[in-house]
C-alpha cells in the first residue's frame, strides 16, 4: 500500500510502499478513501510535544473509508460499512473514566497517527469498538474533518453547558472555529466571533455569528461585554496569550471559559476574579464515540458543513508548509483511495 511516513522529526514525509496491515481479532481493516489534515499531525511529525510518537510513523486521525476485512471476534460491523478512525483510536474500557463515559480521558488510550499507525495510507487497521459509522448522505470528503475538528468543537460547546438562547464567543475562526460557529448556531446559541480581517468577518457572519470583532482593531473585551453583558461560555481555539486572556475576560459571572487550542506559552490565571465571579476555566479534549455520533448527525442533517479543500496524499509536505505559514482556510482533506 501507499503511505506517507515520518522517519525523522522535522523532516519531510516520504511516500512509501508498505505491506497492508495485518489485523488482529478485535480489529477491522479500513480502505481509506480520504483523510483530513490536522495541526496535531504536524506536531506529531515534528516531535513538538513532551510525549513523542515512535518513529517511523504513519500520521493521520481523520481517516474515513470502507471496511474490507473483519477480525474474527468482530460481530457488530460488516464488510462495506462506511466508517471513520478518530484520534481516540481506543481506550481501556474499564477505568473510572471509561466507566463514567469519559473515555477521552482514559490514561491508557491509544491515539491514531500518534501512538498507533494512522490514516495517511491506503489501508489502516482500526479497533472495531472505537470506529464510528458515517451517516448516509455524508461523503467521505465531507465526513473526514468532523472526526477531529468537528467533534472537538462540538464537545467544547457541550462542556460550556450553555443553553439555547445563551451567548457564546468563539475565538479563532479557522479550521476549528468555523465549525464551532455552525455547531453553536445549530444548538441554539447566540454567537459572537473573534478573529482578524474582512475575510474572517464575512465568513463568521455567513455562518451565523451575530457579531464579529477584529482583535487588531476592536476593543474586543469591552465591546463583547457591552453587547452580551458577558457571554455564558467562550470557546478558545486560538493559540495566543492575548486570545486566551480575552476569552476569559468576556465570560460573565458563573460562566465557563473552555480551552481547546494548545498555545506554546503559559497563561496566568487571575485567581481573585475567578473565585469572586465563580468563573470556570476548563479544558476540552476531542470527544467520545457518542459525541462523535451526535456531531456527525448535525452534518448529515445539513446543519454543519466543513469548508474543505481537496488535495492528494503526495501533497502532504506542501500542506504542512502552508499550515506552518497559516495559509489554510477551513480544512484540507486528502483523497487517497478511489
Amino acid at each position: 500500500m501507499k503511505a506517507a511516513v515520518a522517519n525523522q522529526f522535522g523532516d519531510n514525509l516520504n511516500i512509501e510502499t508498505l505491506a497492508k496491515p495485518e489485523i488482529q481479532d478485535h480489529q477491522v481493516l479500513v480502505k481509506i478513501h480520504a483523510c483530513g489534515v490536522c495541526h496535531t499531525d504536524l506536531h506529531a511529525c515534528h516531535g513538538d510535544w513532551p510525549v513523542k510518537p515512535t518513529l517511523p510513523l504513519i500520521p493521520g486521525h481523520e481517516g474515513v473509508g470502507e471496511i474490507v476485512e473483519l477480525g474474527a471476534s468482530v460481530k457488530h460491523l460488516s464488510i462495506g460499512d462506511r466508517v471513520g478512525i478518530p484520534w481516540l483510536y481506543s481506550a481501556c474500557g474499564h477505568c473510572e473514566y471509561c466507566l463514567a463515559g469519559d473515555e477521552n480521558l482514559c490514561l491508557s488510550q491509544q491515539n491514531a497517527g500518534y501512538s498507533v499507525a494512522g490514516s495517511y495510507a491506503e489501508f489502516c487497521a482500526a479497533h472495531a469498538d472505537y470506529i464510528v459509522k458515517i451517516p448516509d448522505g455524508l461523503s467521505y470528503l465531507e465526513a473526514a474533518p468532523l472526526f477531529c475538528a468537528g467533534v472537538t468543537t462540538y464537545k467544547a460547546l457541550k462542556v460550556s453547558e450553555a443553553k439555547p438562547g445563551d451567548w457564546v464567543a468563539i475565538f479563532g475562526i479557522g479550521g476549528l472555529g468555523h465549525l464551532a460557529i455552525q455547531y453553536a448556531v445549530a444548538m441554539g446559541f447566540r454567537v459572537v466571533a473573534v478573529d482578524t480581517g474582512d475575510a474572517k468577518r464575512q465568513l463568521a457572519e455567513k455562518l451565523g455569528a451575530e457579531a464579529f470583532y477584529d482583535f487588531n482593531i476592536d476593543n474586543v473585551v469591552a465591546e463583547i461585554n457591552e453587547l452580551t453583558a458577558g457571554v455564558h461560555g467562550s470557546i478558545c481555539t486560538a493559540v495566543s496569550k492575548v486570545g486566551f486572556r480575552q476569552s476569559y475576560d468576556v465570560v460573565r459571572r458563573g460562566g465557563k471559559c473552555v480551552l481547546v487550542g494548545l498555545p506554546p506559552e503559559e497563561m496566568p490565571l487571575p485567581i481573585f476574579n475567578t473565585v469572586l465571579n465563580g468563573v470556570s476555566v476548563v479544558g476540552s479534549i476531542v470527544g467520545t464515540r457518542k459525541d462523535l455520533e451526535e456531531c456527525l448527525d448535525f452534518a448529515a442533517r445539513g446543519k454543519v458543513k466543513a469548508i474543505i479543500e481537496e488535495k492528494r496524499l503526495e501533497d502532504i509536505n506542501d500542506i504542512f508548509a502552508d499550515m506552518e505559514k497559516g495559509e489554510i482556510t477551513g480544512r484540507i482533506v486528502m483523497g487517497i483511495s478511489s
